[in-house]
């Protein structure tokens, strides 16, 4: 059996929670469907984001933070959220679309985020607030060691997805993300369904920033166990979460 000094190593990466209050009622997050041919979680419902590549650390180095893999992960939340579905946040001054859409197809031939930011542009990392930081211990091919930030959707940018990646876009509440997921019409993986509970809990912008103010972020393991032929996932208690255990399907 795999046991933890086996595991292979977790591969760096950053989410991007954004929030849409632009209406009343609950704020919207927005998620895309992986492509059922991506290797890692295909046909899942994720918030957009991906591995910290170079050039981010790179980037962050100018900024002299007093957390370097924070501030890497921040410029790495902010290009992956560009270039996945064409929305910029905390780019300043907000570029316009015709500028999205240029920096989106060189972002895909692999010209460096700092190239595009020329001396034209600057990058506020402060508009991204922390908000989890996950790393499973669990036997996998790939593993990810994820931080998740909180942002404001800064302007009424139409998103638009990667098709490489992606199926679908979409802008969910955090009720309306857990209700397809649990009839079905949507995968959800277990960090992605306790954070979606988590935003349930504290609907709106502000209301999560408080919260994440009480509730310094700490290093989220999830373990496996089994007991009578079900598997399930777990977290510790007192994290902020107030859904810390999955049943595992088919388990």
């Amino acid at each position: 059996m795999t046991t933890p000094t086996e595991l292979p190593p977790a591969i760096p990466a950053a989410t991007l929670i954004l929030f849409d209050e632009s209406e009343a009622g609950a704020p919207l997050h927005l998620m895309l469907e992986r492509s059922a041919t991506m290797a890692f979680m295909p046909g899942a419902l994720v918030f957009p984001g991906g591995r910290i590549e170079p050039g981010d650390r790179a980037l962050a180095a100018a900024f002299n933070a007093p957390d370097a893999e924070d501030a890497a992960a921040r410029v790495a939340a902010i290009r992956e959220t560009l270039e996945e579905v064409g929305i910029a946040v905390g780019i300043r001054p907000a570029p316009d679309a015709a500028t999205i859409t240029a920096w989106r197809a060189a972002l895909k031939g692999k010209t460096e985020f700092s190239a595009l930011l020329g001396a034209d542009y600057s990058l506020d990392l402060a508009a991204l607030v922390p908000f989890a930081h996950w790393l499973p211990k669990l036997p996998s091919p790939r593993r990810f060691e994820t931080r998740f930030y909180l942002a404001r959707r800064e302007s009424d940018a139409v998103a638009a997805h990667d098709e490489d990646e992606a199926t679908h876009h979409l802008w969910l509440s955090a009720a309306q993300a857990l209700e397809d997921g649990s009839a079905g019409r949507h995968t959800l993986m277990f960090p992605t369904m306790a954070n979606l509970e988590r935003l349930k809990a504290h609907p709106s912008f502000a209301l999560a920033q408080a919260h994440v103010a009480a509730t310094p972020v700490q290093l989220i393991s999830p373990r496996l166990h089994e007991e009578n032929g079900t598997r399930t996932l777990s977290i510790p208690e007192g994290l902020g979460y107030p859904v810390t255990s999955t049943v595992l399907r088919g388990g």
